[in-house]
């Protein structure tokens, strides 16, 4: 390889990092020839020191994939009238795109910037599993049993005259029982048996369009408009404004709880609506009891806790939605008013849920996460014959099951996938040739008040032989965040279709 050439390899990462500012701030992007001006300038310094290339990587930027996902990401904020909005996008392991468009605070004309700080809802879930998680794996939690076990401020329950048990386990797939922030177990039953009569509909539709495209492979372009046409459907209704989610009253609490186990009496001694283990009921105040576990177990404030792991992780812009504390970076909220005019979103105290819908994050933040958990998922497939790979946050095993579907689930925001442990996801299968290919990915989504989010994590499809570490490293795949100050927006099959831009440009750029 000539020395430009190693070069320019070289300062590949500057030219990514360079595209990642997009408009905020009024900055221009970054392009290649630039990147080759600065590879030409700093030749001479690099050779003096070592080449730093962890596993391969693609010689070619993103700059198509970022150029369309920035294209869809305007039209969905346009559509949806959304004040600002943030994206990052990793591929294997590094972060090639971060951006936001539009304002983080109206009032005063703040741009976002890839920095800006935002509520990132019911993704706090995703982030209290991997407390569960590791505090599992150090042999102090028992996932089965009853959770009294460790918060006998939570009282024992009784379903139909019959004592039942509620464990860990049954509360990070939802299956315990406990409400979510509607307290009519009749219109929770109605709202369910609305949403299955349609997802019916939609199947058997479904399954009349595969046996009809039979032997005809359908191009992402056809895929892509039917799901944005569904996606934006859903949205035009009322978006940003309360829909029949954003009507329940404990959405808008006021009072600020000095701890995990006060915030229990939101719930604690209301009946269950079914008995625990036998169907599916998303529940953020699982979530709480659910700190409340993880704070007994780890002999910490669960608060305290959690800022700890994400040090470890270097997820140093992840915070807890504290109104009082000066958060640098953070956003404002947004709803859109009766009259369709766009206001500040009211004031809410999330201090009783932190676990399940109480932290502040940035796409950068985000990005590192899903890289901990892709990486710590595929470790175990690398061959790491020179020593040096690192040990997963996580072991693969946990990984796995955190990632594995479980029965009598249902996921709201994708209908291909199914619950796990604080993660939806969906499972690789194609039914007939050249038809509609399902690849493996987990997400989650969030929707707080004056905020919507996404993660997404797509894991490449790696041989089933162990890759040797020296040639490649994880993690590999893609991973996409979203975060928009504006809430009901759906983002997940937005994010799904950016992450299949970034992993159709990279296995071209390989194919090269």
């Amino acid at each position: 390889m000539s020395g430009l050439a190693r070069a320019v390899r070289r300062v590949a990462p500057v030219g990514l990092a360079a595209a990642r500012y997009g408009e905020s701030g009024g900055r221009r992007r970054w392009g290649w020839g630039l990147a080759l001006g600065l590879a030409l300038g700093v030749k001479a310094a690099a050779d003096g020191g070592p080449e730093e290339v962890p596993h391969e990587v693609p010689r070619r930027g993103f700059g198509a994939a970022i150029e369309r996902s920035r294209d869809l990401l305007r039209r969905i904020k346009d559509e949806a009238g959304i004040p600002g909005i943030l994206v990052g996008v990793s591929v294997d392991g590094r972060e090639v795109w971060a951006e936001g468009l539009g304002y983080a605070d109206v009032e005063n004309r703040v741009m976002c910037k890839p920095e800006t700080i935002m509520r990132i809802a019911s993704i706090s879930k995703c982030l209290t599993m991997m407390a569960v998680a590791k505090l599992w794996e150090e042999g102090k939690l028992d996932l089965d049993a009853p959770v009294q076990k460790y918060v006998p401020e939570f009282p024992e329950k009784v379903y139909e005259g019959e004592k039942v048990t509620i464990t860990t386990r049954l509360l990070v797939s939802h299956l315990s029982g406990i409400r979510h922030y509607e307290k009519d177990i009749a219109k929770v039953k109605e709202e369910k048996e609305k949403a299955n009569r349609a997802l019916k509909l939609t199947k058997s539709s479904q399954d009349k369009e595969q046996k009809d495209g039979e032997g005809v492979e359908k191009t992402d372009s056809v895929k892509s408009k039917k799901e944005h046409e569904g996606e934006v459907k859903s949205r035009n209704s009322k978006p940003g404004r309360r829909d029949k989610e954003f009507e329940h009253e404990e959405y808008y609490l006021k009072e600020k709880f000095e701890s995990v186990i006060e915030s229990l009496k939101i719930f604690k001694n209301d009946p269950l609506f079914f008995k625990p283990g036998s169907q599916f009921l998303y529940s953020t105040y699982g979530f709480t009891l659910l700190s409340a576990v993880v704070e007994r177990v780890s002999g910490q404030k669960f608060t305290d806790y959690m800022l700890k792991m994400f040090r470890d992780l270097d997820m140093l812009s992840t915070v807890l939605d504290d109104n009082e504390a000066m958060i640098y970076n953070r956003a404002r909220c947004y709803v859109y008013n009766k009259k369709g005019r766009l206001v500040n979103a009211p004031y809410v105290d999330n201090s009783y849920k932190w676990a399940g819908g109480g932290f502040l994050s940035s796409v950068g933040d985000l990005l590192k996460f899903g890289n901990a958990l892709l990486y710590s998922y595929q470790a175990g497939q690398f061959r790491n014959t020179d020593g040096k790979l690192l040990p997963g946050y996580l072991k693969p095993d946990t990984v796995a099951m955190m990632w594995t579907p479980v029965p009598k689930t249902e996921v709201s925001w994708d209908r291909d996938g199914k619950y796990a442990m604080a993660w939806a996801v969906v499972e690789k299968k194609q039914q007939c040739g050249f038809c509609r290919r399902q690849r493996h990915y987990a997400s989650h989504t969030g929707g707080a008040v004056g905020a919507s989010s996404v993660l997404l994590i797509l894991p490449e499809e790696l041989d089933s032989g162990a890759e040797d570490a020296a040639v490649a490293a994880p993690p590999r795949g893609v991973i996409v965040s979203i975060i928009c100050n504006m809430q009901s927006v759906s983002l997940n099959s937005t994010a799904l279709k950016i992450a299949r831009e970034f992993d159709k440009e990279k296995r071209a750029q390989y194919i090269d």
